[in-house]
Parts: C-alpha cells; structure tokens; sequence
C-alpha cells in the first residue's frame, strides 16, 4: 500500500511540475504550434497538390508548403524522441529532412507561374534546383559511413562523421539564405515590373504580400544565423532560443500561405478564361504580327511601351500575349522587347557614324529607359559587357 502510495506521490509531483512551470508550459505550447503547423502543411499541400482544378502555381506552392512542413516535423519528432527505438533512429538519419534550397526556386516559380498561365518550367528553369544537393550531403556522408562500416572499409567510430555532419549543418545554412535571399529578391523586382504594366491584375496585392512575409522572415533567419554559425557562440544561442525563431516564423508562413494560397487558387481558376486559349496555327499567326509591329514599326523604340501597350496595339488580351511569348518563344515581354532594343544598340555603336556618341545615349536612342536595365539586359543577350563586345568586335574587323 504504502509503495502504491509513494507512486501516487511522485507521479503528482512530476505532474504538478510540468503543469505549473512556466517554461514547460510555454515550451509545449510552442511546439503545439509547431505540430498544428505541420498538420495544416501536409494536408493543404495534399489539396493543391491533387485537386483537379490545379494549375501549375498550386503545384509548386504544394511542394513549398510540403517541404517546409517536413523541415517542421524533423524538429517537433526531436523535441518528443519519435525516433525512439534504434531503428528508426537508423533510418532517420539516411534521409534528408531539411530540403530548403528549393524553397527559392519554388517562391519565385510560383509567382511567375501564378501572373502567367503560360509560364512553364523548362529544362533549363529546372537545373536551378540542382542546388538540393546542397541539402543531400548530410545523408550521403551517414549513407557513405553505414555502407563501408557494412563492407569493413570503414571503421566502427561514428563520432567523427557525427562532427563532420554537424558541423556542415551549421554553415550549410549559410547558401541556404543566400538562395532565398536572391529568390525573394528577384521575386519583388517582377512584381515591380509586372505591377507598371497590368496595375488591376487579380491577385497581385496577395503576392506582394507573400513577398514581404518573406522579406520578414529571411531578416529574422539574418538576426539568427549570424551568431549561430559563430563556433563559440552556435551551443550557446540553441541554448537559450533553440530553434524556434526561425521555426515559429516559418510555421506562420506555412499557417498563412496554406490558407490563402488555398483560396486564391480557386478564386484564380474561377476567373480563368478559356478564351485566351490560342490554338498553333492562332499563335503563330500571333508571332508573324509582332514580328511585323516590332520591325516595321519599331515599337521598341518607345521606353514606356509595357505588354498591355504592345497588346492594345495589336488587338489581343495582354495575357493571351504574355502566354505566346512564353509558351512559344520561351521569354516574358521585357525580354522580348530588349532583344530588339540591344540588336539595334550594337549595330549603331558599330557604326562609325556614332562614335560620338557615348554608350548611355545610344541606348536611350535603342529605347532603354535606364542604364541599369540597358547594361543586365545587353550581358543577358550577348553575355558581354557594352564595353567588351565593342573592343572584341573593333579587333575582330
């Protein structure tokens, strides 16, 4: 009786712990979160993933919210030993469970694809994931042990390929940011771009809004990566914050995306129009008419010629455009128009006529509204600087 009874005690204790310590207390409350997250992010990316009336764009913001769930779920299985027997231990850590360098890719893809129903992930958009291999290593380098500790290549000592992972871990966060940095960055200069030419389009203020959360979130990431990747300083700060201020953050991102992705999906496939769907020989015909307009006409030569200008012109819906441009020529309108823009900036400053002339004028002449623009759309189409292609072609004469 008596030993029922110092059972009884303990367990009250024990319980009376965890129940009324503040830190136990808000611990499991924030892991809570965490696993309401991870819920939500499996179960609406099944949804976009598999509903029939998906495009392209819920697909990859599927697979966004999938991955970020997964990142969620590897640290809540921490916190609570759900690896517990030795086996899944084993088998846990052959696998990859933090993929984020495709979360960049996957944004920005997202984004085009939505503003585009003709945007398309060609063969050379998809090397741009080429980067996971950045997220494999941990699980290559555990492959690579288990299988010459099993072939008696490798001797039974786990503990310096442990360090060796951990220690990746810490600085693979380092391109990790960077990705998403770079991804976010190009993300906002589209929508500035693609917001001067469709100002109305429906569901812009939504991807403006995607792109801040994201801003917030890669300056929070900034704030912990920089003393977390500092040696002395990396134990010190899981220590105190552990990983939820980058975890908390990424399961609001996967609580609000999930829902109003969700939304926006079926409210976008609600207003698609099947009108602006052109059949081969329509676009075609299409592209022989922008031929023409943009060579007898030189339409370029305007700087403030933006697609719903060019689509105006030539009587067609600007998406209907947007769509041909991309489907069939594989670029989006400013690529397009610069094409033309820098043809004609290299035959002037080809000739001798316009030695005069400095590099900046000639392509305001070619319809370059800014320096900026001229120069990354010039190295884009001839993979040379102004400069450089002028020497290397004086030379060459």
């Amino acid at each position: 009786m008596s030993c029922k009874l110092l059972h009884l005690f303990l367990y009250f204790q024990i319980s009376s712990h965890i129940l009324f310590s503040k830190k136990g207390i808000v611990t499991n409350f924030l892991r809570t979160i965490i696993l309401l997250g991870v819920l939500q992010g499996f179960i609406v990316s099944y949804l976009l993933y598999s509903t029939s009336k998906g495009r392209s764009a819920n697909k990859l913001l599927a697979v966004f919210l999938a991955l970020l769930s997964l990142a969620s779920f590897n640290l809540y299985s921490s916190y609570y030993n759900w690896y517990g027997s030795g086996i899944l231990r084993f088998v846990a850590a052959l696998l990859p469970w933090v993929i984020a360098m495709p979360f960049g890719p996957l944004f920005y893809f997202y984004i085009r694809s939505f503003l585009d129903s003709g945007f398309t992930i060609t063969k050379q958009r998809k090397w741009q994931f080429a980067t996971i291999v950045v997220d494999l290593v941990p699980a290559l380098i555990a492959q690579i042990y288990v299988i010459g500790v099993l072939l008696n290549v490798i001797p039974r000592k786990p503990a310096p390929w442990v360090l060796v992972i951990d220690t990746y871990n810490v600085y693979s966060d380092i391109p990790r940011w960077l990705s998403l940095a770079w991804y976010v960055f190009l993300s906002a200069r589209y929508l500035k771009q693609y917001q001067q030419e469709n100002s109305t389009t429906p569901g812009l203020a939504w991807l403006k809004q995607m792109t801040s959360l994201m801003l917030i979130f890669l300056g929070i990431w900034f704030l912990f990566l920089v003393p977390y990747i500092i040696p002395e300083y990396t134990d010190r700060l899981l220590g105190i914050l552990d990983w939820y201020p980058i975890y908390l953050p990424m399961t609001v991102l996967i609580y609000w995306f999930g829902i109003k992705g969700l939304i926006m999906s079926y409210q976008e496939t609600g207003e698609k129009k099947p009108a602006n769907i052109l059949s081969k020989e329509q676009a075609g015909d299409l592209l022989l008419q922008l031929k023409k307009v943009m060579e007898q006409e030189q339409l370029y030569l305007d700087a403030e010629l933006s697609l719903t200008g060019l689509a105006k012109h030539i009587g067609v819906p600007s998406k209907q455009l947007s769509a041909v441009l991309n489907q069939h020529l594989g670029k989006n309108f400013n690529e397009f128009v610069n094409e033309y823009r820098v043809e004609l900036f290299k035959e002037k400053l080809l000739n001798s006529e316009n030695e005069t002339y400095t590099i900046t004028s000639i392509a305001y002449d070619c319809g370059f509204s800014s320096q900026a623009t001229f120069q990354r759309a010039f190295k884009q189409v001839t993979g040379l600087s102004p400069t450089a292609f002028k020497k290397e072609k004086t030379r060459y004469n």
